[in-house]
């Protein structure tokens, strides 16, 4: 395997499966079976999840509520996305913790970044919900900091399409894909891969993007085996 500690970042709406709204249960079980596949090997997954699915704090703002109450209620959307997705694991026989950045302690952890490297070592699947508990930080943000707290050797962004596009390909037929770029190109020509302060922070600490289809069966495991899928962000 290429790497030995990962940390997966799933969207909120990649839950939906081929519905507008809520949690699929077959997409929480296909996640679910891919990254059985990669803990077998023994490799340490950590994960963050979005909340685009159930409530998005800056879709809130944009409509006239204040911003850091909306950005409140999608980190606790995220909370329920993780739930979601732990009791998927533990069916596959993955044990699984839930550390939220936001004291919930009848359904989760506190975040606690030894306690989370522990859990890891001990080859259970942490997620890490509640983004970084503070408004105005997006979950992107939020892995990058995970990511770099846990010393993850890559962060892999599970997304619906196969990596980095000069334009939207589900829009325009003729959108090209980069197979690899570098942090500086992902700022100057605004590719809406992350946010500008979570490529920031990982272009400071030479910290990997890889994005990847989550879609395509097994490309969790080619992605973590370092098969070239996706597009690469590096220094």
């Amino acid at each position: 395997m290429k790497y030995s500690r990962i940390l997966l970042k799933l969207s909120g709406e990649a839950l939906m499966g081929e519905g507008s709204f809520g949690i699929s249960p077959e997409m929480i079980t296909h996640v679910a079976c891919e990254i059985k596949t990669v803990h077998e090997r023994k490799v340490q997954i950590a994960l963050v999840i979005g909340a685009g699915n159930i409530f998005r704090g800056v879709a809130g703002a944009a409509r006239g509520m204040d911003r850091s109450t909306a950005d409140n209620m999608g980190m606790l959307a995220t909370v329920i996305n993780s739930l979601a997705v732990q009791d998927g694991l533990e069916q596959e026989g993955i044990p699984t913790r839930v550390m939220s950045a936001i004291t919930m302690r009848s359904v989760s952890e506190p975040y606690i970044r030894r306690r989370a490297v522990r859990h890891l070592e001990k080859n259970r699947a942490v997620i890490f919900a509640a983004g970084t508990g503070n408004p105005y930080f997006t979950t992107d943000t939020a892995a990058v900091l995970r990511a770099l707290e846990i010393e993850a050797d890559v962060i892999m962004k599970a997304t619906r399409v196969d990596g980095v596009y000069d334009k939207d390909p589900e829009k325009y037929p003729d959108a090209v894909r980069y197979e690899e770029l570098t942090y500086s190109e992902v700022l100057q020509k605004e590719l809406r891969v992350m946010d500008a302060s979570a490529i920031s922070l990982a272009r400071e600490e030479k910290l990997p993007v890889l994005v990847f289809n989550m879609t395509n069966p097994g490309n969790i495991v080619k992605a973590a085996v370092g098969d070239n899928i996706g597009t690469l962000i590096v220094s």
